[in-house]
């Protein structure tokens, strides 16, 4: 290794410390600020109890929903070429650059009770403005185009001729979907899944206008700072991020597992 690959290395370290310590200095900080009385406190709260087991349930729920409808999207976005395919692409990250306080309102004006979706599902029983309902939706709307990011690019990934051979040896369209596109392009997915509902979980604009109650933890986090300041809130703030912290510590080490498994079944084969 010569003089100039030396400091080249050496400029990309210190510029990619520098970029990890700007994510972990402010993480570390608050947890560490916070004492395990106090954390253990406030996760003994029935308030907060609430609002962590509401968070992630509509977390969950929204996820479902966007595999449920993500993944068809994804597919023909990566497969197939239409008319408009640019327009609909550019539609589906629209949700990214909207602001979130704007994107409530916009829901608002459809789910509310007003609506043209909210006057329509209220004649069955269904209301989103203040419901777990509104949050899902919400959550779905700013979480759904990491979803369908990440599965295009695992599907676009995925050789298209092994699709052919499935149905030349037999086998109808889902059948090559479900045996042979899927399980090639689940890692994709997954990470997928995992960055919608952990951009779910955290959003605060677009849940706080169209369904401030029941309260997710964001919600709370704010509601707290404003009203007592950053004391009362920082230890739910933390909660929250061991919280996220340990379920993706948990997907990545069984995709990891999952992969060392599929690595030793195709050596010993």
């Amino acid at each position: 290794m010569n003089k100039r690959q030396r400091w080249f290395i050496a400029v990309f370290a210190v510029m990619g410390g520098a970029a990890v310590l700007f994510v972990v200095l402010p993480l570390a900080t608050t947890v560490l600020g916070t004492s395990p009385a106090n954390l253990w406190k406030t996760l003994t709260d029935g308030e907060v109890a609430r609002s962590i087991s509401t968070t992630f349930l509509a977390g969950a729920i929204a996820t479902g929903a966007g595999l449920v409808m993500g993944i068809p999207l994804a597919y023909v976005l990566a497969r197939y070429r239409f008319p408009a395919k640019g327009l609909v692409e550019a539609i589906v990250t629209l949700p990214v650059v909207i602001p979130h306080t704007a994107a409530g309102i916009a829901l608002l004006m459809v789910f509310g009770s007003q609506g043209v979706l909210g006057s329509f599902f209220q004649r069955f029983g269904i209301f989103f403005v203040d419901r777990l309902a509104g949050i899902v939706v919400a959550m779905l709307f700013v979480g759904l185009p990491f979803l369908v990011s990440a599965a295009r690019e695992a599907f676009a990934a995925v050789d298209i001729e092994m699709e052919k051979v499935a149905l030349i040896d037999g086998a109808n369209s889902w059948q090559a979907f479900l045996y042979v596109t899927l399980p090639q392009a689940w890692r994709g997915i997954t990470t997928g899944a995992m960055m919608m509902w952990a951009r779910g979980i955290s959003e605060f604009g677009a849940v706080a206008i169209l369904a401030y109650h029941p309260k997710i933890v964001p919600v709370l986090i704010f509601e707290r700072f404003q009203g007592f300041g950053l004391s009362a809130a920082r230890p739910v703030a933390v909660i929250l991020i061991l919280a996220v912290l340990a379920v993706f510590t948990g997907i990545r080490l069984l995709a990891a597992l999952k992969q060392n498994g599929e690595k030793k079944d195709s050596s010993s084969s």
